[in-house]
């Protein structure tokens, strides 16, 4: 933990803007299937970058219903 700590506070230091940094974080949090959507170019309807610079859901199901209109229990990808 303390090596992440340390590298965010370089970051930091190198000008980035703390908001930005935590956007930036959030997309790590993003559903697998909706990351692999997102590379092979199959977004969702109404899903960009705008959509993704707001806060969301961390919880998948919640994502894929917020992102898709799936239901939250969906099994499986709903992208």
């Amino acid at each position: 933990m303390a090596h992440h700590q340390h590298d965010i506070q370089h970051i930091l230091r190198e000008g980035q803007d703390r908001g930005y940094l935590g956007r930036i974080m959030m997309l790590a949090l993003l559903a697998p299937d909706i990351v692999e959507a997102i590379l092979d170019g199959r977004l969702p309807a109404g899903l960009d970058v705008n959509v993704l610079r707001k806060p969301f859901p961390v919880e998948w199901g919640e994502q894929r219903m917020v992102f898709t209109g799936a239901t939250p229990h969906a099994a499986g990808p709903a992208v």
